[in-house]
């Protein structure tokens, strides 16, 4: 069975290694195409040198960038808009280009709530891919952007509500986490025998670790902790073709 192609897009550096990076590795490992997109911070910046080195671990080639600002962290993108405030049009055909010129079976991405931080730029991130994956499929929408290609899923990774007293363990309990009844996901994917490589590349991203973010928190933790905590990712999918395409399912 061909595995199929993977496009993810997500907000900032260390959110695919955080949300998608087993099933980032585990589809480069059977031998798909896979990708990343990143909303925020600009090339030659420290953090995406550091999303390369992340990137280079997963399979899943050389950085790309929209290169907008980071909502809290305005010289991420020195002399760009921040994501949350660029024109929503430009943003989306921005995004379309990419999945034009990849061509995925599958586009990735923060679910509606942005992950469990609800960060600004996750949450946009969602609305923006959300808009591209449709667009990047009608030839009437940003002719300029490459021949129209449609993938034929969206899954949204996510977490749901049985996870998160574990969760709660590590992250403690004064952060606010969002997650989604179980009944809501739709795949869940078991990641165990990448947790190696996904943790690798979270841990690529030194300047999170070395400021106390979650990659931070995960470097403080035990081989076994980090099984458990990063050794399944969960999705929520919504099919985006006509009709039922085969080979579109993440490998579960």
């Amino acid at each position: 069975m061909s595995v199929p192609s993977l496009l993810a897009v997500f907000a900032h550096p260390d959110d695919e290694s955080l949300s998608a990076g087993g099933v980032l590795a585990r589809h480069a490992a059977a031998g798909a195409r896979t990708g990343v997109v990143t909303a925020t911070w600009a090339e030659g910046t420290g953090r995406a040198g550091e999303l390369a080195e992340a990137l280079r671990v997963l399979g899943a080639g050389e950085p790309r960038l929209l290169g907008y600002a980071d909502a809290r962290v305005p010289w991420s993108a020195p002399g760009r808009a921040r994501f949350c405030d660029a024109p929503l049009d430009e943003a989306v055909g921005r995004l379309v280009a990419h999945i034009r010129a990849f061509r995925p079976d599958v586009v990735v991405t923060h679910d509606a709530y942005g992950g469990l931080p609800g960060h600004p730029d996750h949450v946009h991130t969602h609305r923006v891919t959300v808009l591209a994956a449709q667009a990047a499929g009608l030839a009437g929408l940003y002719p300029d952007a490459g021949d129209p290609w449609q993938p034929g899923a969206l899954y949204l990774a996510t977490h749901p509500h049985s996870v998160v007293p574990a969760l709660r363990e590590v992250i403690g309990e004064r952060r606010t986490v969002y997650s989604v009844p179980d009944e809501r996901v739709t795949a869940t994917v078991d990641v165990g025998p990448w947790v190696e490589k996904k943790t690798a590349a979270v841990l690529a991203h030194r300047s999170e670790v070395a400021r106390g973010a979650l990659p931070g928190l995960i470097a403080e933790l035990t081989p076994r902790e980090r099984a458990r905590l990063l050794g399944t990712e969960w999705f929520i999918r919504h099919d985006l073709a006509t009709t039922a395409s085969p080979g579109t399912e993440l490998t579960v």
